[in-house]
């Protein structure tokens, strides 16, 4: 085992850029960054590979190495990215209404880049702008009595609820043939409260009250 200095640590934030030897560098971890934005918003995660961000730019893989890697950089990079397309202006004083904006500007966000909910729930990360993002909302939540714990657990489900719902939105395939299925459970007699069940339309959007009430029942 190396000192303590010569660790290699698992965020790509926490590493020093490595010093090349010879030719300047050409490029910059921004813009890679960017790059693979421009790849996962297209292909989506499936098509984010290292020599597809080296395409984009008009490099060879090779020439990527020295700023990330491997994939796994790539993905943190990307989703801390999009983080700072949040608003983080100054708290408003009622912290149910702004942590409901920042649930609504989560929705937005991951529609922009349909690929976001999946990396959400299944490799969460905290990067510069998630750091940011984390100390907005303790923030908006510092005079409330709820412990730190609480704080921390209604940000994990805050950023979970929307990312599944938006997930779920983009199944659109997924959700019809599972609305048939139920359709023809509640036919067979079996289900009788699912038969009775009524979706009314409705022209408002029902997320926005929904969350508020998420986010006051975590914080009770």
């Amino acid at each position: 085992m190396g000192q303590e200095g010569e660790i290699e640590h698992d965020l790509i934030w926490m590493r020093r850029p490595k010093v090349g030897v010879g030719r300047p560098a050409s490029r910059t971890r921004s813009e890679i960054t960017e790059a693979a934005v421009t790849v996962a918003d297209r292909d989506g995660l499936a098509g984010l590979s290292m020599r597809q961000v080296a395409t984009e730019l008009g490099t060879g893989p090779g020439s990527l190495y020295r700023y990330v890697e491997n994939r796994d950089d790539l993905l943190d990079l990307i989703a801390d990215h999009v983080a700072a397309e949040y608003d983080l202006t100054s708290p408003s004083g009622d912290w149910l209404d702004d942590l409901v904006d920042i649930g609504l500007q989560a929705r937005d966000i991951y529609r922009r880049h349909p690929w976001l909910p999946e990396l959400i729930l299944t490799r969460p990360v905290v990067g510069p702008n998630g750091a940011d993002l984390m100390e907005y909302f303790l923030s908006v939540v510092a005079d409330h009595p709820a412990t730190d714990n609480t704080k921390l657990v209604a940000l994990a489900m805050l950023n979970t609820v929307v990312a599944a719902t938006i997930r779920n939105e983009t199944s659109p395939a997924d959700a019809m043939r599972s609305a048939r299925y139920i359709a023809h459970v509640a036919a067979d007699g079996q289900h009788p409260r699912l038969a009775s069940v009524t979706i009314h339309p409705t022209e408002s959007d029902p997320f926005p009250d929904a969350l508020r009430r998420v986010l006051a029942g975590l914080f009770n």
